[in-house]
């Protein structure tokens, strides 16, 4: 995608102000209960009906986590999904055996990894500079840069998925080591953290656990 000049890099910005003024216009806050679906009252999930994800879900959850920011639009991570048990055999062995379960009743489970060579794709997610000489021959800054972006990624990932009408169960109980071996061998890809998605069994479902109150963990200068 080459980068926009003159006149119709001017329309390009014309109208992206539009629609955003318009969408504050039309929805300037969510409503109670959509934050509740995203955030305030929702749950991670350890049990899980026995349906589907669809293929098409999967592409809506894609394109919607897609759409959040990043650091220069980098957008490193990188998404696997495990559905299948051919899969989810090669999955398990990296997981701590009380994982294992949730990962193998869950109708998909996401591995949620980052590419260390993001950077050569900015020309396309980048156009108007270019800003691969920030990263290359840097390998300690690339691989920084991929797991903080990365990682915001997987938090859109999540909201994404409850937004969309899914349950998550997230989890870091397993070897990336192993996992980075299994699925990601001769690649630039690493590992981040595991996420379940499905339909929950709510019945599994204790008490939500405490949250810092405002005071003990913000300050305002």
């Amino acid at each position: 995608m080459p980068a926009l000049v003159g006149e119709a890099l001017n329309a390009a910005r014309e109208e992206a102000q539009s629609t955003f003024r318009e969408l504050k216009k039309t929805k300037p806050a969510l409503d109670e209960a959509s934050i509740d679906v995203i955030l305030g009252n929702a749950r991670s999930h350890y049990a899980w009906k026995d349906t589907p994800v669809s293929d098409e879900m999967l592409h809506q959850l894609y394109e919607l986590t897609a759409q959040g920011p990043t650091s220069m639009n980098t957008c490193p991570a990188r998404y696997v999904f495990v559905r299948s048990p051919e899969g989810k055999e090669r999955l398990a062995k990296s997981l701590k055996a009380k994982n294992i379960d949730k990962m193998m009743d869950a109708p998909v489970t996401a591995i949620i990894a980052y590419d260390l060579d993001f950077w050569r794709e900015l020309p396309f997610l980048f156009p108007h500079e270019d800003r691969r000489p920030h990263f290359e021959g840097k390998p300690e800054h690339s691989e920084v840069t991929a797991f903080r972006n990365g990682t915001l990624q997987g938090a859109y990932f999540m909201i994404a998925a409850r937004a969309l009408g899914l349950d998550i169960g997230a989890m870091s109980g397993f070897s990336n080591e192993i996992v980075d071996e299994e699925f990601f061998a001769g690649t630039t890809l690493k590992s981040n953290f595991l996420c379940n998605l499905g339909y929950a069994d709510e019945s599994a479902l204790f008490q939500k656990l405490p949250r810092f109150e405002f005071d003990k963990v913000c300050t305002v200068l």
